[in-house]
């Protein structure tokens, strides 16, 4: 029944989110063998900070976005990975990061929907930990042209009273998010 209850709420949240303008890069990143610079574009959730540059590095991924100050908790924080693509396909993708889950929490449970991005290909996974706190993860592939493929991801514990507010916040993350081959802006002569 939890799991009917996520993904009725993600489908529903994505269905409403909305694109939003351009230039709004939260990350970028250089060219990485066949894979050209990208950069990755969204606005920021009203009341949410963006990081991609202190609290992000430190953790090991491309861009953060949390409200009020940061725990170092990884509740409430939705977080972009971006990385070369590998794997044959999204799929593939998906299916990994499923069998490295269940590794790590045999008891899990795990459920998948697609997530209708409008730039892109995206499929999310539901995950139900033991522990009590659940993970959403979006996996999304630019296009093979752009070399790379990315993900956003939330944890929330399961009993969150403001579950709703924070699924909202980040399937809107999510479907605003636009991939963008990374030019860097000219250097100011001084």
């Amino acid at each position: 029944m939890k799991q009917v209850l996520w993904i009725v709420i993600l489908l529903a949240l994505a269905a409403v989110a909305q694109a939003s303008p351009p230039d709004h890069v939260l990350a970028h990143g250089a060219r990485d063998g066949d894979a050209p610079a990208w950069a990755v574009a969204v606005d920021t959730p009203a009341g949410w900070t963006r990081d991609c540059c202190t609290y992000a590095r430190a953790i090991g991924v491309n861009a953060v976005l949390y409200r009020g100050e940061w725990s170092g908790k990884p509740q409430r924080v939705i977080v972009l990975n971006v990385w070369p693509r590998k794997l044959p396909s999204l799929a593939a993708e998906l299916q990994a990061d499923r069998k490295r889950y269940l590794e790590s929490d045999p008891t899990g449970k795990t459920s998948h929907f697609v997530v209708r991005h409008p730039q892109m290909s995206c499929e999310a996974s539901i995950y139900q930990g033991s522990d009590h706190i659940d993970d959403v993860l979006v996996f999304c592939d630019p296009g093979q042209a752009s070399g790379i493929r990315l993900s956003w991801s939330m944890s929330i514990d399961d009993n969150d009273p403001s579950r709703r507010a924070l699924l909202d916040a980040f399937m809107r993350v999510v479907v605003a998010s636009r991939y963008q081959r990374y030019v860097a802006p000219p250097a100011h002569a001084g």
